[in-house]
């Protein structure tokens, strides 16, 4: 068996989806600067909308709205302060995505890739000038522009700052720890990070001197590409974005048609502008007929948020056993009036995903995708800035006019989505008999939780953080707690231990569990939750692994003392199939991917974690037999008795040391525990000598175990547990 399948099956066993969870990671950066959209919509439409000509002659208000005059001018501060935003959003999404994928010293992150925002263009604007003919790339149109004070540059758009902070950040997680000689040190952990950021951004500058035209003439193609697909690719769109949102993604899967000649690209006075957003926005501010096709990415939601979505509530809520309606009336009320004023429609979407994905999957997002084409067949042209609900309508398109956004039909067809939802629903509901919220018998505490004494104490909203922490399998299996504008993220240790029916108790419209990445729905309010779970972790109020089990404290007592002796000769066992890991030495315990030897934090020579010592003294990180001394005294190998093999590696690239520096107290076939002192490394001299002293764990024939469980990056003593080694 090879390794890569081996870690390949390894993979799929643990359930374990990589992809999910950074896409999950990149998605959630970008709700920041999302975020900022609906104040800066908010300023830009009032703004533009009633300094626009057209909409001042509509009214007949020129005598209160005329250039020169104050409210005139306040409206165009409003118009110019939301603009700023539109117009900035490749900085703001850079800033987000360093800051949010940085694993720690988050504003040292987001500082760097500022500068190398700044550089990149600064790099980008003079190569362009110095090796790239500009008029002959001015004939593309669009391509060459100003921005950012850099006359005859490109605009890269969200994609150019989603790219530098991406890049940013993993350099960021990489080296804000690095050791640099002694002559330098001052440039050395996080001090390095903005100068090596600059030197990305020059990297990056100069290879979108020469690749972005090519990008730039394949947006333009792909958007031609979904223009000639006519209104199937509407369709289409429109479906794949809906079907995204339950798993977090749609955010990546939509930025590209808003933000960039993907979604179009379009002249507005005599200004070429790319992406559907922008050029719905800038033919807003102009005064000018809103373009269907540009619009088409937007218009759509109106009718199922304002009208389809409370229809089909409605149509759920009269479905729901008559034992749990009074129950469930506040939810589907809430959830109505949350997508009808917001256009935000997780609360009730995922619920309803989650129930039946045959009603979401084959009943909503198809009539979500139909809302598209006949939006785009009728011509309207109403925007948005964050999502579809009235507040949008009203100010994109009642207020600019109906001869600019054509927002009547979109009214009409609202209204008959109303009625098509509320039937459809309602006939499968009752015909093929669709779960829905509410259908089900009321959910119970779990009697393992309200019976807990320390549970008793706690108040409701302490209660509740309780069970939620509970659900998720305990605080300790618990890696990482992030949030949403909707839901409530979380990276655990293992996502068999989450509970679905548990945090049902707890407020939440549904879970979604993928490998080790959980998603909890929670609505507008799960900032709240968030603290209030944090707050309790904190005091060490929340409950463990341990505290979640059915078995008595006297039964566990019973069974420590009966293990007791069997724990004495096999003290590497937790638990049947795992084996405890130590900390080999004082210092901090890091990922494997932290690691800046590729060998290792590519894993090529097996899983493991590592640790940076702060002290000189090794000792074995598992109990078993020494079966391999390096004769450079770098590295010790050790079997444990089930089988095991692993290598401890001290330092990185130490074999050149030849030996100096190391000490070492074993030798093959000696027996160590973990409380052995194995080794000692001169860590001054390691240094001194330009080498790294990071001390590897490696289990060597990773193909025999499922995975490494770490309990968390954090400071460690000697001889501390910091996890355990899944056997299969």
């Amino acid at each position: 068996m090879s390794k890569a399948k081996s870690k390949q099956e390894i993979r799929e066993k643990t359930g374990e989806n990589k992809v999910f969870g950074t896409l999950q990671k990149l998605g959630q950066t970008f709700m920041l600067p999302i975020s900022l959209l609906p104040i800066a919509g908010l300023l830009l439409g009032i703004g533009s909308s009633f300094t626009n000509p057209s909409v001042i002659e509509m009214y007949n208000l020129g005598n209160v709205l005329y250039k020169g005059g104050t409210l005139y001018g306040i409206l165009s501060v409003l118009a110019s302060a939301g603009n700023i935003v539109f117009s900035h959003l490749g900085l703001l999404f850079g800033i987000s995505v360093a800051s949010g994928l940085a694993k720690r010293e988050k504003g040292v992150a987001a500082l760097s890739a500022i500068i190398g925002y700044f550089v990149m263009y600064a790099s980008m604007t003079a190569a362009l000038n110095e090796f790239r003919d500009i008029d002959s790339l001015k004939q593309t149109q669009g391509l060459i522009t100003s921005y950012l004070g850099f006359d005859n540059t490109m605009n890269l758009g969200v994609m150019g700052g989603i790219i530098l902070g991406i890049v940013v950040a993993n350099l960021h997680n990489k080296y804000n720890m690095i050791e640099l000689p002694e002559a330098i040190s001052f440039f050395a952990g996080t001090h390095f990070i903005p100068i090596i950021s600059s030197l990305a951004g020059i990297i990056i500058g100069l290879i979108m001197t020469f690749v972005w035209p090519l990008i730039s003439a394949g947006f333009s193609s792909i958007g031609q590409v979904i223009s000639g697909m006519g209104i199937f690719g509407i369709f289409l769109y429109v479906y794949i974005y809906r079907a995204l949102i339950p798993f977090g993604l749609h955010h990546v899967f939509y930025l590209p048609f808003w933000q960039t000649a993907i979604g179009g690209t379009a002249v507005v006075n005599g200004q070429t502008v790319v992406g559907a957003q922008n050029i719905v926005f800038a033919q807003l501010a102009a005064g000018v007929p809103i373009d269907a096709h540009a619009a088409a990415h937007f218009s759509y939601m109106f009718p199922v948020m304002l009208f389809g979505i409370p229809a089909a509530c409605k149509a759920m809520y009269e479905s729901c056993d008559p034992s749990r309606k009074k129950d469930m009336k506040g939810f589907y009320t809430s959830s109505a009036l949350t997508s009808f004023m917001t256009g935000i429609t997780e609360p009730i979407e995922f619920p309803m995903l989650f129930a039946s994905p045959v009603l979401y999957y084959g009943v909503h997002c198809v009539l979500f995708g139909i809302s598209g084409v006949l939006a785009y067949l009728l011509g309207s042209g109403v925007a948005l800035t964050f999502s579809g609900g009235v507040i949008d309508f009203i100010l994109y398109g009642v207020l600019p006019g109906n001869a600019i956004t054509n927002w009547v039909p979109l009214l009409i067809m609202g209204l008959v989505f109303g009625v098509v939802y509320y039937f459809i629903f309602k006939f499968g509901i009752k015909k093929f008999n669709w779960n829905v919220p509410g259908r089900d018998a009321i959910a119970a505490d779990d009697d393992k939780i309200s019976q807990n004494a320390d549970y008793s104490k706690l108040n409701d909203k302490e209660k509740r953080a309780y069970k939620i922490v509970a659900g998720l399998g305990g605080s300790d299996n618990l890696e990482d707690v992030t949030n949403c504008a909707t839901r409530l993220r979380v990276k655990v240790k293992d996502g068999s231990k989450v509970d679905k029916d548990l945090l049902s108790t707890t407020g939440s419209s549904g879970t979604v569990v993928q490998g080790n990445n959980v998603q909890v729905v929670y609505g507008t309010t799960v900032p709240n939750v968030k603290a209030s779970v944090e707050d309790l972790i904190d005091r060490g109020l929340a409950p463990k692994a341990a505290d979640l089990s059915n078995e008595s404290e006297l039964a566990d007592e019973k069974v420590v003392e009966e293990n007791a002796d069997e724990s004495k000769v096999k003290e590497n066992n937790t638990a049947e199939g795992k084996i405890k890991t130590y900390a080999p030495a004082d210092g901090r315990v890091i990922e494997l991917e932290e690691v800046s030897d590729p060998v290792f934090s590519g894993k090529l020579m097996g899983d493991g974690y590592a640790l940076r010592p702060t002290s000189n003294d090794i000792y074995a990180p598992v109990a078993g037999e020494v079966v391999m001394v390096a004769n450079t005294n770098h590295a010790i190998g050790i079997k444990t008795e089930e089988g095991i093999e692993v290598l401890v590696h001290m330092g990185i690239d130490t074999v050149a040391l030849d030996g100096q520096g190391f000490g070492l107290f074993v030798k093959e076939g000696d027996k160590v525990t973990k409380d052995s002192h194995i080794a000692v490394m001169d860590l001054d001299y390691i240094k001194e000598n330009g080498k790294q002293t990071d001390i590897m764990v490696i289990v060597t024939n990773s193909e025999n175990i499922e995975g490494i469980l770490l309990n968390e990056t954090r400071d460690v003593k000697a001889g501390e547990e910091v996890g355990e080694i899944e056997i299969k």
